[in-house]
């Protein structure tokens, strides 16, 4: 049986992994979790939702008070990531001092054991602030001497998503087109929030400790189809168009001018034409669940009737 009361530190807590979380967590019976973020309004939505999480406003790329929560903890899950941005100097604060400010908190004597949210870029082609910044945290976690393990999941979507498939999902409402990069045809290995949470949680449980797995979608879908999938789901209203992929590019390059924090940019678009796919490994045979089919998936992200209506800031 696992220990309800093990004292939990979620980083990034405020974002979509750990709202997610967070409430698995809670639902699965767990009494002890702290949550530490910097953003304000994503932490105030967290305090306002889910009142049984600790939920601590610090940014952990500056030292400061929060430290004494690591060196209390039981289980880290490592989890803070600027995942989207223009500037190096975000990636870096955020993905790599920040996670060595983590390390540097715990104490030795009393390590806890680190459930590392890593990246699937990590095994990419792409080269992108993310993907070097990402790959850097995940080998410092590896080289420390504490007991850990990684999880690498692929794009994700789910309740509380901001960015991503949350973002284009709101577009949606918002613009009369819906445009697509060219043909649209570029492999996603989309993975549930709802799942990956449960991957966690089994990490948390079981301590497999050095192992890194890789955890990408089950189902591989083109971008089109998965776009198309969501609009028909949610009953997105916006009409899905085709347009050059040098026009996709000079529109987000000319947003990116006015924007300090583009919901996305060149160089996420340059990633998302790679011709590439992420191996699939039996992850729901490994942790014991049944992966949850896409477009069931999409419905619960968008037509929950009390999470689906939770919106984060960017």
């Amino acid at each position: 049986m696992p220990d309800l009361n093990r004292r939990i530190v979620v980083t990034g807590a405020a974002g979509l992994v750990g709202q997610n979380l967070c409430l698995k967590l809670h639902e699965a019976g767990y009494t002890n979790i702290v949550g530490i973020d910097k953003h304000k309004h994503n932490l105030d939505v967290l305090r306002q939702h889910q009142p049984y999480v600790e939920a601590i406003e610090a940014d952990l790329a500056e030292t400061g008070d929060w430290a004494a929560e690591i060196a209390k903890a039981d289980t880290i899950v490592l989890n803070q990531a600027q995942i989207g941005g223009l500037e190096w100097d975000q990636f870096e604060r955020n993905n790599i001092t920040a996670t060595q400010n983590i390390l540097d908190a715990i104490d030795p004597e009393t390590a806890p054991f680190i459930v590392h949210i890593s990246s699937s870029v990590v095994n990419s082609r792409a080269d992108d602030f993310y993907t070097r910044s990402k790959t850097t945290q995940e080998e410092m976690v590896r080289a420390s001497p504490f007991r850990h393990c990684v999880l690498r999941p692929t794009l994700m979507f789910g309740w509380f998503d901001r960015k991503h498939l949350g973002w284009l999902r709101r577009f949606m409402d918002k613009s009369p087109v819906f445009p697509i990069p060219s043909h649209g045809k570029y492999i996603r290995q989309p993975l549930y929030e709802g799942d990956f949470c449960r991957v966690i949680m089994g990490c948390i449980e079981q301590e497999p400790e050095g192992e890194v797995f890789d955890i990408s979608g089950q189902e591989r879908i083109y971008y089109k189809d998965m776009i198309r999938t969501i609009k028909d789901v949610a009953k997105g209203k916006a009409a899905i168009i085709h347009i050059p992929y040098w026009a996709f590019w000079m529109s987000l390059w000319t947003v990116g001018l006015f924007m300090k924090q583009p919901p996305f940019t060149t160089r996420q678009l340059e990633a998302l034409v790679i011709p590439e796919e992420f191996p699939i490994m039996d992850w729901p045979g490994r942790f014991g669940f049944a992966a949850t089919p896409f477009r069931e998936a999409v419905d619960e992200t968008y037509n929950h009737p009390v999470h689906s209506d939770i919106f984060l800031e960017f």
